[in-house]
């Protein structure tokens, strides 16, 4: 009769609670029970684990009772994470491998039936979970996950390519010193990319007025939508809006590569890297939001530190827009289930395109429209009064004329206009400690900073316009964000009729 305890991790949305692992070896009818509310991927590992073994050269105990607790019992169980820790117990159990020297270190691993190693999803949550909780443990993953758990400053990671890797490192102190294991090795701390590569905005010529949206946007973080004929450059303008957004920090890097990590998205090679998520039309609202049982992060918990391009908007299911109007507000989604509750963050910015109307060509100078105006408001309807309040600029993108198109020079590069939005952030960053999208209540009126005509203009502008105090307030940020651009330390007139021209390009907003 034998007891043993491994220690490993299950995932949680981006927490990963700790799980025992405790395996029984006892005389009786030969059987093999997993329990701990296992899910149907952890219940197969019976068989991997039995497979592995005997592949491996080592002995499975066939004549003994083998019982396999999962604790805690309350807490759901998912994927083949647990199949190196439940073989590594029974090794222990029946004494191939000393138990006591186990203590300190976690493991997780899908094993193949011949004893190698698979990558599991969520290494790199893991890791920052135990950074997080301050737990001196070290951690024993295969291939690809290893890297990802890395990346965490200060981690013990080791990489271990087939079980045997893993069984030489723990073998009883009677064997000797553990033989030379070819697939074993301590992984160095990554090093980050100096500079993330993104797409250059000096690639669309013209488009002035919607350029200088996207630089005020990456300076406030504020989100946008982009109006405008097919053609005009409205997806090209988004695809290289993340390059304006400043760097990112490490807890930033960090908190995204996890997400993306969970979602089995995450690369070594983005590291460091704003994403774009550009999910299309047909996503339904779990797909955006996230969702599932276990709970998944949806996109926009992928484009968390990121951007979230959302094209031909008013095409998307209305409810899974509807859905977007919490996360923009709150910068993080909670996903609740019957079995359990998971949050995830998701402080994206929200960058959308649409046509101004159902053929696309309502106000071109190419060619005519030939909607009807009931089609044109039925159209624009599509999109709730809500959800445009939540967009902070509204910019119309027009189509260039061939002249123009091809004799226009190639515009300012992405690095110059990130200094500049940098800058602007830096500024607010140290005036306020948030960026200017992200102010709330009082902070509004205390750090706008408005000058006396400047408050008169935009009460005057709110009122003809109708405009909600939500959207009242998102333009005072849109000003302050402008003002932050001309490093003027008040907000003056000339800055909120520019903000105010940014919610005109919608019948409505």
């Amino acid at each position: 009769m034998g007891l043993s305890l491994v220690s490993s991790r299950a995932l949680m949305g981006l927490a990963a609670p700790a799980v025992t692992v405790e395996v029984h070896l006892a005389n009786g009818l030969p059987s093999f029970t997993l329990v701990g509310l296992a899910d149907v991927e952890v219940k197969e590992a019976r068989e991997r684990v039995r497979s592995a073994l005997l592949n491996s050269g080592l002995a499975f105990p066939h004549n003994q009772r083998i019982t396999v607790n999962l604790a805690p019992a309350d807490l759901p169980k998912d994927s083949g994470r647990f199949d190196l820790p439940i073989a590594l117990g029974i090794l222990a159990a029946s004494g191939q491998i000393d138990g006591a020297r186990l203590a300190g270190w976690e493991f997780a691993g899908e094993l193949s039936l011949s004893g190698e190693l698979r990558p599991v999803r969520g290494a790199l949550a893991m890791s920052v979970a135990l950074r997080r909780g301050g737990v001196d443990a070290r951690l024993v993953l295969p291939p690809g996950s290893a890297e990802e758990a890395a990346l965490v400053p200060g981690m013990a990671v080791h990489r271990a390519r087939h079980l045997l890797d893993v069984v030489a490192q723990f073998l009883p102190a009677a064997a000797g010193e553990p033989p030379v294991a070819d697939g074993w090795a301590r992984v160095p701390p990554a090093e980050r990319a100096a500079d993330p590569t993104y797409a250059d905005l000096s690639d669309v010529k013209g488009q002035a007025g919607a350029k200088r949206a996207l630089e005020i946007a990456a300076a406030g973080g504020h989100s946008l939508l982009m109006i405008g004929p097919p053609g005009s450059g409205k997806s090209m303008l988004a695809q290289r809006f993340a390059g304006l957004l400043p760097p990112m920090g490490v807890d930033e890097a960090l908190q995204s590569a996890a997400v993306a990590s969970l979602g089995g998205s995450f690369t070594l090679a983005h590291w460091g890297q704003r994403p774009t998520r550009a999910p299309h039309h047909t996503a339904s609202a779990v797909a955006l939001v996230g969702g599932g049982s276990p709970p998944r992060p949806g996109e926009i918990s992928l484009a968390h530190e990121g951007v979230l391009f959302l094209d031909e908007l008013p095409e998307f299911p209305r409810a899974a827009l509807e859905a977007l109007r919490e996360p923009l507000e709150s910068g993080h989604i909670t996903i609740s289930r019957a079995a359990q509750r998971a949050e995830f963050p998701a402080r994206f910015q929200l960058v959308a395109a649409m046509n101004p109307c159902p053929c696309g060509y309502l106000g071109s100078r190419t060619r005519a429209c030939r909607c009807t105006p009931d089609q044109v408001a039925r159209y624009q309807g599509k999109l709730s009064g809500p959800l445009i309040d939540r967009i902070d600029l509204h910019v119309e993108v027009g189509a260039l004329p061939p002249d123009e198109l091809l004799a226009a020079p190639a515009g300012e590069d992405t690095a110059s206009i990130r200094t500049r939005c940098a800058t602007a952030r830096q500024l607010a960053i140290t005036r306020q400690g948030v960026p200017n999208q992200a102010l709330q209540g009082q902070a509004i009126d205390e750090h706008a900073r408005l000058d006396d005509a400047a408050r008169q203009f935009l009460h005057t502008a709110a009122t003809r316009l109708g405009w909600s105090a939500r959207a009242t307030h998102r333009a005072l940020k849109v000003a302050r964000s402008i003002a932050d651009l001309a490093s003027s330390q008040t907000v003056s007139t000339a800055h909120v009729a520019e903000a105010v021209q940014y919610r005109r390009a919608l019948r409505g907003a």
